[in-house]
């Protein structure tokens, strides 16, 4: 399956140095969906220097130039809307329909940053000298190094690579290992749809020795970055060295607050719809359900019947709701923390062990928690899984104070009917962004990104841009 593609270096795909290669694994069936080639240290340095080459046709290409590119990939992405939702649903395992859906929120990106590219504004302030002239203006900040995850690879590397674009810069993408035919496609559209050779690269390979070899040139002078707060803190580390700017979008343990007055039924939809999305193996999965205890056993048993009904199977079935876990490491540690927290006490109500009838794929039920405390091990530790624990509230000030005790802070999810409390909670939550009564937070047009150990920096919206742009003032005399 990957014969046709590669290393994406100056406009052109080829073998590695060595033509070296890996095999990537279809979760559902754990068959060899093909070898994927395996980038040298020399592919990099190629990458490089045809990144720095890229950026000096790019960034002087006119706004509008650039516009028209960036919406062709969008419309692009569209028409190949099946071809990529395929490459997806084999290489992470979640349904078709819902690849269809990530490629096309990813053509929504593209298309969003088709026009950020034409509003890049500069400034001019008002001197307090009469012979001045004070201006603010915006230039590219260079070369991109994009590292992008398995669980969302159209969706994140779209952020990176179409904002870059959209500003002016040249960008090296690297995708997981797990991951790289989406990718690879994405970028043979923005090849095939006139991004000049160099500005969009693509390094395929082991993760870690290639980002660091990027990290480490003088020709990177951005890093953009969606991944663990692991590993985001050791591509921080790196980074300091050459003081290269990051954004970082990094790991999530959202709660999932529904208060007494909330409709329950579309509680227990929302909840299903953010919770079992690519079957939990999401940076903004809600992981810890406070429900106000008048309401959590008719929330919990509404919860509990609609999820049995969730069709588990291979991904490419039109049936299937749920899909296997994407890797064999990933199952081994669910499996791990569901052990754990009934060793801590917790009492499971649904789930709890690997559906039968599968002989094969990395499938694990959905699971439900009941007398789960806060200081519990899946309290803290991200699950990234179909793992669900239930907990209760009684007060506002004390759900809200609950929610907040945690060193991670990337979305919240709130349930109510009391505009007072939506604004309230949305305020007070300590987290880069709030969904109230929508199970939808990642749109083109919105700001994404998290604080505390989430991470810093957006994607996404109007103020993703600014990321990619240096800020220059010039202060001009106008009497030579």
């Amino acid at each position: 399956m990957y014969e046709k593609f590669g290393q994406f270096i100056d406009g052109k795909w080829q073998k590695s140095s060595d033509e070296g290669t890996y095999e990537v694994i279809n979760p559902a069936n754990e068959e060899v969906l093909g070898k994927a080639s395996k980038a040298t240290t020399h592919d990099v340095e190629r990458a490089l220097k045809s990144a720095a080459k890229g950026l000096e046709v790019w960034k002087k290409t006119p706004p509008w130039q650039r516009s028209y590119i960036i919406r062709r990939i969008a419309d692009k992405m569209r028409e190949k809307e099946d071809v990529l939702a395929k490459w997806m649903t084999l290489e992470v395992g979640k349904p078709f329909a819902e690849a269809k859906g990530e490629v096309n929120g990813a053509a929504d990106i593209f298309e969003w940053n088709a026009e950020e590219t034409k509003r890049i504004y500069g400034q001019t302030v008002e001197s307090r000298f009469e012979d001045t002239r004070v201006h603010v203006y915006y230039q590219p900040v260079g070369v991109v190094a994009a590292l992008t995850p398995w669980n969302f690879p159209a969706v994140l590397s779209a952020r990176k690579i179409s904002t870059a674009l959209a500003a002016g810069c040249s960008v090296i993408v690297k995708p997981d290992v797990i991951t790289p035919g989406i990718v690879m496609e994405m970028v043979n559209i923005c090849n095939e749809c006139g991004v000049p050779p160099g500005v969009v690269n693509l390094l395929s390979g082991d993760p870690p020795s290639i980002a660091q070899q990027l990290i480490a040139s003088d020709i990177v002078k951005k890093i953009s970055i969606t991944g663990s707060s692991r590993v985001g803190k050791l591509i921080l580390k790196q980074a300091a060295d050459k003081v290269q700017r990051v954004t970082m979008e990094l790991s999530g343990h959202s709660p999932f607050i529904v208060f007494d007055d909330a409709d329950i039924k579309k509680a227990a939809d929302m909840a299903i719809a953010a919770k079992f999305r690519n079957n939990g193996q999401v940076c903004i999965s809600p992981n810890r359900f406070y429900i106000h205890e008048r309401k959590k056993d008719e929330f919990v048993n509404l919860f509990i019947e609609k999820t049995k009904k969730l069709k588990i199977g291979d991904g490419m079935d039109p049936a299937t709701q749920l899909g296997p876990l994407t890797t064999k490491k990933r199952l081994n540690e669910i499996e791990e923390l569901v052990e754990k927290t009934k060793q801590e006490g917790a009492k499971v109500l649904l789930g709890g062990k690997r559906p039968s009838g599968f002989n094969k794929g990395f499938y694990y039920e959905p699971t439900v928690f009941d007398d789960v405390n806060d200081d519990f091990t899946i309290m803290k530790q991200e699950p990234f899984g179909p793992l669900v624990p239930m907990l209760s509230f009684k007060t506002f000030d004390d759900v809200i104070e609950r929610a907040n005790n945690h060193e991670l802070g990337l979305c919240s999810y709130v349930c109510t009917n009391s505009m007072e409390t939506a604004h309230l909670a949305s305020e007070q939550l300590e987290t880069g962004s709030v969904a109230v009564n929508t199970p939808m937070v990642a749109i083109a047009e919105a700001p994404f990104g998290g604080i505390k150990q989430s991470g810093y920096g957006r994607e996404g919206g109007s103020m993703a841009i600014k990321d990619y742009l240096n800020i220059k003032y010039t202060h001009l005399g106008i009497k030579g």
